[in-house]
Formats: structure tokens, sequence, C-alpha cells
């Protein structure tokens, strides 16, 4: 007599008995079309990262928590949207000329407040050995929020120096010219041997590819000489080899250590790239952006025999890391309050996600990097104070000083180029309705303070200045 498993009881039966490693490598400022499975030219050169994709789960939907540095990694971090823990934007919030900022902006922390319990955290709780190698940005310490050790982590939101000496804290220089990205990967591929026998959490947000463009002067020549007028982006897509060569060589270590069969690999990007004019993308603007070129990221998961290669196309976002890494690992999450979901069922037996819908919540303002490039709502602000939500294949985005809406259908529409909040008023209404229910439940601030020093005349004058200067 056969008797009937649920989804339930199969997902406990195929999780591992012995939890795995992890390994979770963060490049900041990647962009979605920034590495070779991805891209729509043959530009960039990411054979390493090309072939995890190969042996990985493909999420083709995939988002970050924000649109920049910060905010998305406390969403990652802590499994919760922006509004439970006040990370918006990198401080401070009110960016840009103020007379052209028509609200006061709610104020931005910067950094996690000690009491949220974060990922490393949680999984120090469950028996791993944690390790954070690179960009932290979330406070002083990660010392203090759950990693056993820290190279290069701190408050800093970047480096101004990729060949030593760094000058960064947490980490000592190495010879003059050690480029940082092959230290800090030597650093994790060191603690990684040390920590054998124990199931580790490797954490390794790279402060590459995030400006400023350096690198090796032979690998930038070979950029120019395929095309790439502009040198600093040919810089940019010789960083981007960088990394990529040091992704091969945590993956190569692996191998040789007897350890990528109990190991999973996470590949992703903490925002989107900067929009730049040598590399097309099919999606609107970059990093800054709440439209699809500042939140789509690249996604990979891994785990030989344990999560079967291909592509997905679920919607999901970095938040989603926390409750699953979690139930992978056999850690109870009852007491936590997490705002993502558990895709081990997706990931380890091809379970369909159940619907949900996706949110941001940005209310603050980021001014403009490159209005010719930008592809921003206007052209003096890459985002004015707002929130999004993307439900099924449509994607809403709400401003706040006007109180303006776009819908747009990213089925057939990933360019967000044809605003469909007027011809779709019933659709508009329904994820209106879904936006202010979220904004309620997690009590998200909305700017309403008009702001003094703002002047209409100007903000107009200046928008005008800067169209014509795109034209």
């Amino acid at each position: 007599m056969s008797v009937a498993i649920s989804s339930e009881e199969k997902s406990a039966q195929s999780k591992p008995q012995i939890p795995p490693n992890v390994l979770m490598i963060v490049v900041d400022d990647l962009g979605w079309a920034d590495v070779g499975y991805n891209q729509t030219t043959t530009l960039f050169e990411t054979p390493n990262i090309d072939e995890l994709a190969k042996q990985s789960l493909r999420f083709d939907n995939a988002y970050a928590g924000a649109a920049n540095c910060a905010p998305s990694r406390a969403v990652l971090l802590s499994g919760q949207y922006g509004p439970r823990h006040g990370i918006y934007t990198v401080s401070p919030s009110a960016r840009g000329n103020a007379q052209t900022r028509k609200l006061i902006p709610i104020t931005n922390k910067r950094g996690l407040e000690p009491e949220v319990v974060t990922l490393a955290e949680s999984l120090k709780e469950a028996g791993y050995t944690t390790g954070n190698f690179g960009k932290w940005h979330l406070g002083a310490d990660p010392d203090t929020q759950g990693f056993d050790k820290n190279v290069a982590g701190s408050g800093n939101g970047m480096t101004f120096h990729y060949y030593s000496p760094y000058k960064l804290p947490n980490i000592e220089d190495g010879p003059e010219g050690e480029y940082l990205t092959r230290r800090l990967t030597s650093e994790v591929i060191n603690w990684v041997k040390s920590a054998k026998g124990k199931p580790f959490f490797a954490y390794v947000p790279y402060y590459s590819v995030h400006t400023p463009f350096q690198a090796d002067a032979d690998i930038v020549e070979k950029y120019l000489g395929k095309g790439i007028t502009d040198k600093k982006q040919a810089t940019y897509a010789a960083m981007v080899e960088h990394m990529d060569n040091n992704v091969g060589r945590i993956l190569d270590m692996l191998q040789t250590q007897d350890l990528a069969d109990n190991t999973i690999v996470i590949f992703t990007s903490d925002n989107g790239g900067y929009k730049m004019s040598s590399f097309p993308s099919p999606l609107r603007a970059g990093k800054g952006s709440y439209y699809e070129g500042g939140l789509r990221v690249p996604l990979l998961i891994s785990w030989p025999d344990k999560i079967l290669a291909g592509s997905n196309a679920t919607p999901v976002i970095n938040a989603d890391f926390y409750p699953t890494l979690l139930s992978i690992s056999n850690q109870p999450q009852s007491k936590l309050l997490l705002d993502g979901e558990d895709l081990s069922g997706l990931l380890l037996n091809q379970e369909a996600l159940k619907s949900r819908d996706l949110f941001w919540h940005f209310p603050v303002y980021l001014q403009a990097r490159n209005s010719k490039t930008d592809q921003a709502q206007d052209p003096l602000f890459r985002t004015r104070p707002g929130s999004a939500m993307r439900s099924g294949n449509w994607k809403l985005i709400h401003y706040f000083e006007n109180n303006e809406y776009e819908l747009y259908d990213l089925s057939v529409d990933v360019a967000e180029s044809n605003n469909l909040a007027l011809k779709q008023p019933s659709k508009l209404n329904e994820l209106k309705v879904k936006l202010d229910d979220w904004r309620t439940q997690t009590g998200a601030p909305i700017p309403t303070q008009l702001n003094p020093e703002y002047r209409e005349e100007i903000n107009q004058a200046l928008m005008r200045e800067a169209l014509l200067e795109i034209k």
C-alpha cells in the first residue's frame, strides 16, 4: 500500500543531516547584464562565473533588497525589509540640491541596531563558524554581529585604494601593489582551510567592482582593444575580470579541499551597476534607481547533487537567503521576524514557490550621477522619495512628492518604457491597495513635511537645462 507524502515531509526528508557549508559571494555594484551568461554583448569575460552558472540554479528574476549598498546589505543580513531596520540609503538622506527637494526626507540609520539578529548570528547559533571578508558597511564592526573572523570589514562603504597600501580598517597592508580582491580571496581560502571539520559561513562581500575604477594596465588595454573607447569603462570591465578570476580561485579551492559537495555557493550582487554607454542592457537605469536596472541582480545558487542546475523565473529577493539557509541548516526561526521566504523547497525539490509580492521603500533622495545615462524619472535625481513593488509580472512605483504612479508590465516591457498607470486603472488600484497595506503592516514612514528651501521654479529650470544637455 502506498502512503502519500506531504510536501512538508518531502522537504524534511531532503534536508541534509549534516549542515552544509555556505559560501556567499556578494559583488559590489555588479550589474545584471555584466556577467557573461547574462550579457547582451561579448565584451565582459567571466569564464568562472559562467561555468558556475552551468552548475547552478540561475534565478532570472532575482532582486536586491534595495538599489544601493548599505540598505541592500541590511535586508540580506537581517532578512527584513527596510522599514523594519530603517536603513534606506548611504547617509545622508537629503542628497542633491536642497532647492529641488520638495519634501524633507526620513532620517536614515547608518547601521544595524545591536538587537537585530543577523544571519551570521543565527548560523553561529546553529554551530557554524563565521567569517566576513570584505565590505561590511552596516556599522563599525561585524565582529559584534555574529562574525568570528573579520577581514577588512568596517563602516567604510568603499576603498579608495585597490592596490596596497589599502588604508582600510581591519586589514594589514600587503606588499606594495597587491590587489585587494586577490588579497581578500587569499584570506577566504586560508580561513576555510583552517575551518575544516566544522560547518562554515564564508561571507565574501568584495569591495569590487565599486568605484574607484582601478585594474591592471594590461587587462585594461585588452578591453580597449575590444572596442571600448572610454578608459574608465574599460577599467570597469577589467575589474569584473579580476573579480571573476578570484571567484574561480575560491571554487577551485573547494574542489581541491574536498569541500565542494557539501558547500552551498551563492553568487550575487548587492544592487544594479552604474549605467554605462559601453555596455548595453535591456534593463532601465542602474544603481540607485528603483527601475529594474537598479534592483535586478545576477543570482546563482549551487550545491552539487542537491540543487538541480537550470534556470528559474520565480521572482526572489535577497531577504530570502536568511530563512532559506536557516531551514537548510535545520535551525528554527520561529522567534525571528523575517520578511523573506524559505526557498529550500524550490531549491531541493523543485517545488513552486507560493505567489507573493516584493516591496521596496525609499523615503529619501539620491541625486543624479549622470543625467545622460541614468534613465531616471527626471534628470536631477536617480530616485526621489517613493515606494516600489513587483506583483506577478507587474511593477508599480509610487513617487511621494506629487503622488505620482508608474505601472509597467514586465512580461512585455522589461525596459519600463510604457507607463500603463492611466491605461490600466483596475490593476493600478489593485496594486495601490497592496502597497498601502504593506506600508501599514511594516510601519513604513512616508515623508510629508514640505521643505522650506524648495523652489519650484528653480527645480523646473534645472530640469529643463539638464534635459537640453541630454539631447
